[in-house]
């Protein structure tokens, strides 16, 4: 987020079961715009990555599991690759959980899951299935949209996880 600027305000309100402080997250997402609400003024982009941001902040040097569901909403191309790159390095001293349906963050994962659900079985079923590697660029190509059989896919995906 080239050119954004954040900023926490904090004021006194009256006190209540959350305490006395009101504290408000103010973020100009582009140079020469005044700064907002975060609440307001951020897209969903917007929203995942300076939640990110800011888990990477507060849990630095922790041993903490991090869980992020869909941290990839509203992002793509090279911002998805930045994002991927800071959950790597996130992972680089703790456990972390990723749901993401971007394959420039999911080639850069140490480990690959598939979940399935089941809604023909009664009760529901998920299966969970560790993936191995040809299993991952075979993944990839899915999460890129394409047939199994897409040489332009399946080379895309292999560079992908070359580059990871």
């Amino acid at each position: 987020m080239v050119g954004a600027s954040f900023a926490v305000e904090l004021s006194q309100r009256d006190d209540g079961p959350t305490g006395g402080d009101g504290v408000d997250f103010m973020i100009a997402t582009n140079p020469g715009v005044p700064a907002g609400p975060l609440r307001e003024i951020a897209s969903g982009g917007e929203l995942s990555r300076v939640m990110l941001a800011l888990l990477g902040v507060a849990n630095d040097g922790s041993a903490t599991t991090l869980v992020f569901d869909e941290i990839d909403a509203g992002v793509g191309g090279k911002t998805a690759r930045v994002v991927g790159e800071r959950l790597r390095s996130l992972a680089s001293d703790r456990q972390v959980l990723c749901i993401t349906h971007l394959p420039q963050i999911a080639s850069l994962a140490d480990r690959h899951f598939s979940i399935e659900k089941d809604s023909a079985t009664d009760p529901v079923l998920t299966t969970v299935t560790e993936l191995r590697e040809p299993e991952v660029v075979g993944e990839l190509v899915r999460m890129l949209g394409a047939e199994e059989d897409d040489s332009a896919a399946l080379r895309h995906a292999r560079e992908l996880r070359n580059a990871a």
